[in-house]
């Protein structure tokens, strides 16, 4: 290549001229950052050779022809911009500065702040089953390792699939859609829920209005067991994958709320700017979760309030301004005449209301001045399909839910000092549900969430929790009439979750030959606040697993032989870690055997990847994963 200093100035200052039309390669002072530029070449970057080309003296210094296409030298490119005689004028307009920058610029240049951690760049699985299980995890980075990652995050088989209504379990047929095609079935899935959120996205992306979530806080004592020297690292890893993924499937007005305590807080804030924007964040709840300072030897300060960070996805979310009571009303519909009208009210994408002329007719009945109801239009016509209408003594009365509106001036406080504490949540979920055999460490009463979904969503509106524990949010927003998906890892899903949504539910039994009389719900938590006497219904399913089913048979496993027969099947048909060396492996078979039996166990899953655990929906018809035909007809039926 050509020297620089034998390069006209003319060419230096036309380069230095098309470079400074990207803004990423121009500081605040209208200097051009050489080094942006030389990372942006060696990533090949479109904007920057689209640049180049559009100068035939770049294109013929840094461009080779091979067989009709044109080749980026990057080496050549790179090494013109670093010559000290390309813009060596340039240094003397440079202040000598120390300090923190990303990319090559400076903080205060950049004017924002960021969260910079070990594996910031890496997407972890997270794959813990069971709440005592540690691991090690393996961290994909997003640029060496693309091709895993789009392979771990693709969408997963769904099976073992069951629906719970008053009737009790039943078979899935079909999934239930509204006329925009979206699905409309509570849904709980057992399963990482990384993978279930990606799983989640190709039907549900820009359609969740709410997300709570409340995830393990680092602590030390909680779930998340990572007991390494990057343990904070890890964590921050863990929440900006799935924070990611959340907020694609958020709405437009939608809205986050991430319960959190003073451990993290700070760190979870800074991350969430990044991710949602600072402009989109709505406010920061401080939730009182004990009612008394407690007093334990050896600790400084009784924390007695959790944070709740709330974010829209955009600056444009909102939450409400005012509180909701629900009110559970009987209007009769005949008078002397017979004869009443309904007025209906249009919901603006605000939120608001605003009166229609359209007239809504009841089983015929004819509209007559002065006489009206107001309901919103989708509630008219979702009574109208699903007959909510009651005689009593020959007289037809139509049954809904009215609410009713506090002083529509006041805003919403951010101290949450009477929204239960976990002392209630514990006697809603072990006490009355379970009768003590389960108990939760930090549980959320349905009154807290009551609150949050109230000022966050309407009836209808989908809410999504994928840190479900015992199901606080999906028993919650039933109540409330609203749709909910539930995403669970830990094994206690079935016995807690499952469980205490089908209480919730209820049954019904037949009385007098034709009566039905609604028994067995939960009648604790808001139940009796929103008059709730059972009803509605939700589906179960889980991840399919692949390499967990060898991890259940190495548990199961009585001797070593019995362990030597998985092995060979592990090689077969198993995703084992990427280092593994099954040749070695095999020659030094004899010193296996010496093992203990717990170590030859341990060793095993050790082997096996740990982030192909499931099943990919694009091998559902690969006959090694033994798919059934009715999972393949829910599956297709699931992302058709």
């Amino acid at each position: 290549m050509q020297n620089n200093k034998n390069m006209p100035q003319d060419f230096y200052s036309k380069l230095e001229k098309i470079l400074k039309q990207d803004s990423r390669f121009v500081d605040q002072e209208g200097d051009l950052l050489k080094s942006n530029v030389i990372d942006a070449a060696y990533k090949a970057d479109k904007k920057l050779v689209e640049l180049l080309l559009s100068g035939k003296d770049f294109k013929a210094k840094f461009f080779s022809k091979v067989k009709d296409v044109l080749v980026f030298n990057i080496n050549d490119f790179v090494a013109y911009i670093q010559d000290k005689n390309f813009l060596a004028d340039s240094y003397t307009k440079y202040r000598n500065k120390i300090g923190l920058n990303i990319d090559g610029k400076f903080l205060n240049e950049r004017k924002e702040t960021a969260l910079v951690w070990p594996f910031k760049d890496c997407v972890l699985e997270g794959g813990m089953t069971k709440e005592d299980e540690k691991r090690k995890e393996i961290f994909f980075n997003e640029i060496l390792a693309q091709d895993e990652i789009d392979k771990l995050l693709t969408p997963k088989v769904l099976t073992n699939w069951k629906k719970y209504s008053q009737k009790g379990e039943e078979k899935v047929k079909d999934l239930k859609r509204d006329e925009n095609g979206t699905i409309r079935e509570n849904l709980i899935i057992k399963g990482n829920n990384l993978l279930a959120l990606h799983s989640l996205k190709q039907q549900f992306q820009n359609k969740i209005k709410l997300i709570y979530i409340d995830p393990p806080y680092n602590t030390g004592n909680d779930s998340f067991g990572y007991n390494d020297n990057f343990n904070h690292s890890t964590w921050l890893t863990f929440m900006k994958n799935r924070l990611e993924v959340a907020r694609e499937l958020l709405r437009d007005d939608g809205v986050i709320f991430v319960n959190i305590d003073e451990g993290e807080h700070a760190y979870l804030k800074v991350l969430m700017d990044d991710i949602f924007d600072r402009d989109s964040f709505i406010c920061n709840f401080l939730w009182k979760k004990k009612g008394t300072s407690t007093n334990v030897q050896g600790v400084q300060v009784s924390q007695q309030c959790d944070f709740i960070l709330c974010y829209g996805k955009t600056s444009k979310a909102r939450i409400k301004t005012r509180i909701k009571t629900v009110q559970d009303r009987v209007y009769p519909f005949n008078d002397r005449e017979g004869n009443y009208r309904v007025t209906i009210i249009e919901k603006r994408d605000t939120g608001e209301y605003q009166r229609d002329t359209m007239k809504f007719e009841i089983l015929g009945i004819k509209p007559r001045k002065g006489k009206r109801w107001q309901i919103g239009k989708e509630k008219a016509n979702e009574l109208e399909k699903k007959k909510r209408f009651i005689v009593e003594n020959g007289i037809l009365k139509l049954k809904i839910y009215d609410f009713e509106e506090t002083d529509s001036s006041s805003a919403q406080p951010t101290l949450l000092d009477d929204h239960g504490t976990t002392d209630e949540a514990n006697k809603e979920v072990n006490g009355s549900l379970f009768g003590g055999k389960y108990r939760f460490v930090n549980p959320k009463p349905e009154k807290l969430l009551r609150h949050l979904i109230d000022i966050g969503s309407n009836e209808d509106d989908i809410v999504l929790d994928f840190f479900t524990g015992s199901g606080t949010t999906g028993a919650t927003a039933m109540k409330m009439r609203r749709q909910f998906i539930l995403c669970e890892q830990m094994d206690y899903v079935e016995k807690v979750t499952v469980e205490r949504l089908k209480k919730v539910v209820g049954k019904q039994v037949k009385k007098s030959g034709k009566l039905l009389e609604e028994i067995d719900y939960d009648n604790g938590g808001i139940s009796k606040e929103v008059k709730w006497n059972g009803g509605g219904d939700f589906i179960y399913c889980e991840l399919m697993k692949y390499n967990e089913l060898f991890v259940d048979k190495i548990k199961k496993a009585k001797d070593t032989k019995e362990l030597l027969k998985i092995w060979e099947e592990m090689k077969a048909r198993s995703f084992l870690n990427y280092n593994i060396d099954i040749k070695k492996f095999d020659e030094t078979i004899d010193e296996f055997k010496k093992l203990p039996f717990t170590k030859q166990q341990r060793t095993l899953f050790d082997l096996l990847n740990k982030n192909q655990l499931y099943v990919n929906f694009s091998e559902i018809e690969d006959k090694e994963f033994k798919v059934g035909e009715e999972d393949k007809l829910l599956n297709n039926k699931f992302y058709g």
